[in-house]
């Protein structure tokens, strides 16, 4: 039997076969790390030895159109831990500096870990001077543990302005993906009103140190002497349209009541003031916002998270009259000479629709000057639903407004087609429409709509789109960068912009006209009242007006809900807050006595002296002082 040697030719050619396969799979690898992934794998190899630190640019400020600084920047300090450097035998205690319960810390620590081990995270932010001096004495003791100052937003007026600035809050993980790879855990970010809207501007560049570290990650100083670090740029501001002392003033005004404030200048669109009320105090959410204080905000039935200026849909009530008037001249169903007698009611099939007086033989001035539904009855049932809606939907109605914050309602403006959906063709009738000829039914608008509409009431058509922020100021171009609005107009005759525009002057300042509260000494207003029926209680006071008359300034939606009628209880807040921004500040006696109060006031086009009721909620308005801003500069934060 002939035995095959160990080392037979064979063996030999197996062996070396699979020794220079090892060596080509080798040569190959090397090849690949030096020359395919060279780029990749050296900057990660650049990364352990050079650590990127983060310096946080300072948040853009915010200025009303006077050029007061209403939003503004105050040092806060953060706890940042790098997970490479921390010792986990430290977890515990520092668990108990930061009042964090340990299974929170470990998590948060978990998470950095994933993010990125080399890079600091934020642990805890807005931290009191009692933690900063427990942390600052046992630095040495916690290893990866270190400080960061950095600016958090302080309110420098009486103006809360919370639904129209809105606030920062820390990302969320859904946002960390949304918004790309600027921002790393813990970044704030701006969640509502113009905080969110014009996040992109307001956040600035973030900037970078370069740290040089051994092998052991250890920091041993700056590299390259600091030549490669890359220094923040600062967020741009915020000019607004907005007058903080009339916001302020508003915010008094509807103190205690439920509903909205919205002026805006109709030569331009910019927002003079946007109220919801009740409204929440940003500052809450200025640093740590606590579980509780969430909590309570979301659970009061008032709900003052929600913003009621733009997101409401009610009833308008006889404001909306003049949509239907404007049709009705302008398709030629009617003219300035046409009247109608009102007894007091108007009788349509079986069933009675009320008005609130008897006034008589009217005509359109005269039916929007005493808000006679009576008359407006009958107009719907000549102009029709659709004509009716075309003409709102030229109004703005029914359709977004496009403000330049995120939260807004499109309203409800119903069209033949939305009857024949909602109840079916052929089974609703005309005396559908009667109740939307006062603007009463299914009808629905947000004050905003109301705002909009009430400036082309006032400037003849001309729309602009309504935005709370002027322009933005570049800081490092010190230039202003505008921003291009839309504007159009819609095509109504000479004629009927003059009948119904004098309707509106004299239900302010005619006798008998139901919106004469809103009256301003000196200074001709035009207006209507509005009183939408609720099912669930009380009626909701409206009030639209303009001022000036011949040159508007401002152009005002009131709503306040549940309260009655509007000429009571909209009307002269209205009138007030027109009155200060004109004026610049409330120049009719101040009264201040409840439940109400009466003063005496001259109107410029008749001797007659006329008797102002202010209910309680308005006597109380005082002369606002503007508080010293803080810091005198962006770097002041810094030190």
């Amino acid at each position: 039997m002939i035995t095959e040697e160990f080392g037979s030719g064979k063996r030999k050619t197996i062996l070396t076969i699979i020794l220079w396969l090892g060596f080509a799979v080798i040569v190959g690898r090397l090849y690949q790390l030096q020359y395919i992934y060279s780029a990749e794998y050296g900057k990660k190899s650049e990364e352990n030895s050079i650590r990127k630190v983060v310096e946080e640019p300072i948040r853009g400020y915010v200025y009303d159109r006077n050029g007061k600084l209403i939003v503004d920047n105050r040092p806060s300090y953060s706890v940042m831990l790098t997970p490479i450097d921390f010792d986990k035998k430290n977890l515990l205690f520092l668990s108990q500096i930061l009042s964090i319960p340990e299974d929170v810390l470990r998590e948060k620590i978990k998470r950095a870990r994933q993010y990125n081990q080399f890079m600091p995270a934020r642990i805890k932010r807005d931290v009191d001077f009692q933690t900063l001096s427990v942390l600052e004495e046992y630095k040495e003791k916690l290893p990866g543990v270190k400080i960061q100052t950095e600016s958090k937003r302080y309110y420098t007026t009486p103006a809360r302005a919370s639904h129209l600035l809105g606030y920062v809050k820390e990302i969320s993980d859904y946002q960390l993906e949304k918004l790309g790879d600027y921002y790393q855990q813990g970044d704030v970010v701006g969640s509502v009103g113009i905080e969110a809207k014009y996040e992109k501007y307001l956040r600035g560049q973030k900037g970078f140190e370069f740290i040089s570290q051994n092998a052991k990650g250890q920091m041993i100083g700056t590299f390259n002497n600091g030549k490669d670090d890359i220094p923040p740029k600062d967020g741009l501001d915020l000019h607004l349209a907005v007058d903080a002392d009339v916001q302020a003033l508003a915010e008094s005004l509807m103190t205690n009541r439920r509903g909205a404030v919205v002026a805006v200048d109709p030569n331009n669109g910019g927002v003079i003031a946007l109220v919801s009320s009740p409204e929440y105090d940003l500052s809450d959410f200025s640093g740590v916002t606590s579980p509780e204080t969430w909590k309570a905000l979301n659970d009061d039935d008032s709900k003052p998270l929600f913003n009621r200026a733009t997101l409401t849909r009610y009833p308008p009530g006889s404001t909306f009259k003049m949509v239907l008037a404007i049709a009705a001249l302008e398709n030629h169903v009617i003219d300035g000479n046409f009247r109608i007698v009102c007894h007091g009611s108007f009788k349509f099939g079986n069933r009675v629709f009320m008005d609130e007086h008897v006034h008589g033989s009217v005509n359109i001035v005269e039916a929007i000057q005493k808000s006679c539904n009576v008359f407006f009855y009958q107009l719907m049932l000549k102009v029709g639903l659709d004509p009716w809606a075309a003409m709102g939907k030229e109004f703005g109605f029914g359709q977004l407004a496009d403000i330049d914050i995120f939260e807004e309602n499109p309203g409800l403006l119903p069209t033949t087609n939305y009857f024949n959906r909602v109840y079916g063709e052929g089974k609703w009738t005309q005396g559908y429409l009667l109740s939307l000829g006062i603007g009463q039914g299914e009808i629905g608008v947000t004050p905003l709509q109301m705002a909009d509409y009430t400036a082309m009431l006032a400037n003849k058509g001309h729309h602009y789109q309504p935005h709370i922020v002027d322009y933005i100021y570049n800081n490092r171009t010190h230039k202003a960068d505008t921003i291009a609005y839309k504007k159009d107009s819609i095509q109504i005759s000479e004629n009927a912009w003059d009948l119904v525009r004098e309707g509106m002057r004299r239900a302010v300042m005619s006798p008998g006209g139901t919106g004469w509260e809103a009256r301003i000494p000196g200074i001709e207003v035009a207006g209507k009242t509005g009183t939408a029926q609720n099912p669930h209680g009380k009626s909701h006071a409206w009030f639209i007006g303009f001022a000036p008359f011949d040159h508007p300034k401002i152009a005002i939606c009131v709503l306040v809900e549940n309260a009655g009628y509007g000429g009571s209880f909209a009307a002269p807040i209205a009138g007030l807050c027109m009155e200060k921004y004109l004026y610049g500040e409330i120049i009719r006696t101040q009264p201040r006595l409840a439940p109400k109060v009466t003063t005496t006031i001259s109107l410029p086009d008749t001797n007659v002296m006329h008797h102002v009721m202010l209910p309680s909620h308005i006597a109380t308005v005082q002369k606002v002082v503007q508080p010293q801003t803080g810091f005198q500069s962006r770097r002041d934060l810094q030190h």
